[in-house]
């Protein structure tokens, strides 16, 4: 695997490294004795996070076409960290096609697992290695989901859950959540993708001991895992307290309001202005609970599950290590993900990481 030393030969590219989680995988990258280019659309926000890291910083906006493969033609990746990513994806990812520049981001959006999966030819016939869902969106759970399919080849049924102690999210997490609401909940069913009721279903999950109520949510897994290990049905969901699952559910019925416009205006501006990412010490006492099971046409079963660091901690640590990987040559390209890429004992390699345990 990559280090610090080999680094010094690549040059890379943070993209978003002022936002919250762009900053932490800064961060990350000097302690593993990476010098990567932190940049953005914002003059003053990126030249800052250059000064704090002592890193040279870039200033661009996403255009379209040859103008944003000029400012990566230097460039032998990019880990885009500016969501949303329904917005950020398609043009970075086209520069970075033009320029063969290899593209990993931190989404968990399924629209853009299924734009790059459905382009992998077009990335491989460029030399470009297209690995969107470096983060906690979808390391584990991806992970997780090609651990299980190895212990049942014939497995047709996936589901996957996870419960954050103690949770909270960063404000660009929280403006994708918000773009999310009006389109409801997502499952995987024989092999499409089908839109079903927001919070549809809920299910009880030995996490750790005591089966607990966790509630379905249209997580990028419904997309990753079936790429991954070609399960054609995939659930996923997320554990939270009785009380906030019954207010999740009466809500469902409202969520198409928050498309209109002006009302997801109003959220997102309220997000930049209220939510705050989570300070280093509440990052250091949490950690997140992941399980998932498998099942095949017979009824047969197997569950898994693994606890790794506090969601962000995850994301900066797992990013730096994909880029190491990728920038070393071992991944062939096109589109993949995580575990394609390095097999899903991958994500037992990261630092903090315990399992997988045998579940009920």
């Amino acid at each position: 695997m990559m280090n610090g030393n080999d680094a010094s030969r690549t040059r890379w590219l943070i993209y978003g490294a002022n936002g919250y989680t762009g900053e932490l995988i800064a961060e990350e990258a000097r302690k593993r004795g990476h010098t990567p280019i932190v940049a953005g659309r914002n003059r003053e926000a990126v030249t800052a996070v250059g000064r704090r890291f002592a890193l040279e910083s870039r200033v661009f906006e996403l255009a379209h076409g040859d103008s944003l493969a000029t400012h990566l033609k230097d460039i032998d990746l990019v880990i885009n960290c500016a969501g949303p990513f329904s917005a950020t994806a398609k043009p970075m990812l086209e520069g970075c096609t033009r320029s063969g520049t290899h593209y990993l981001d931190i989404t968990g959006e399924t629209d853009v697992f299924e734009l790059v999966h459905g382009e992998s030819a077009r990335y491989a016939d460029a030399g470009v290695v297209a690995m969107p869902g470096v983060g906690f969106d979808v390391v584990p759970s991806d992970c997780l989901a090609a651990l299980l399919k190895a212990r049942m080849p014939d497995a047709t049924r996936l589901r996957l859950a996870f419960k954050s102690l103690h949770g909270k999210w960063s404000p660009g997490t929280t403006k994708t959540m918000i773009e999310g609401l009006p389109r409801g909940g997502l499952v995987r069913k024989d092999g499409k993708l089908t839109k079903v009721r927001a919070a549809h279903k809920v299910i009880l999950v030995p996490f750790e001991g005591p089966r607990e109520q966790a509630v379905s949510i249209p997580w990028g897994d419904v997309s990753t895992a079936y790429h991954s290990t070609g399960i054609g049905n995939v659930e996923v969901f997320i554990g939270l307290p009785p009380a906030m699952i019954w207010q999740f559910r009466a809500s469902a019925p409202l969520a198409g309001l928050t498309g209109v416009a002006a009302i997801q205006r109003f959220l997102k501006g309220q997000a930049n202005r209220r939510v705050k990412g989570r300070s280093e010490s509440e990052r250091a006492s949490s950690a997140v609970i992941l399980w998932g099971e498998v099942r095949n046409a017979e009824g047969k079963k197997q569950a898994l599950t693994i606890r790794t660091p506090e969601a962000y901690t995850l994301t900066a640590v797992a990013a730096v290590r994909c880029a190491e990987r990728v920038l070393a040559g071992e991944v062939k390209p096109g589109a993949v993900t995580p575990s394609m890429a390095f097999g899903g004992e991958f994500v037992l390699s990261l630092p903090g990481v315990s399992g997988p345990a045998a579940a009920s």
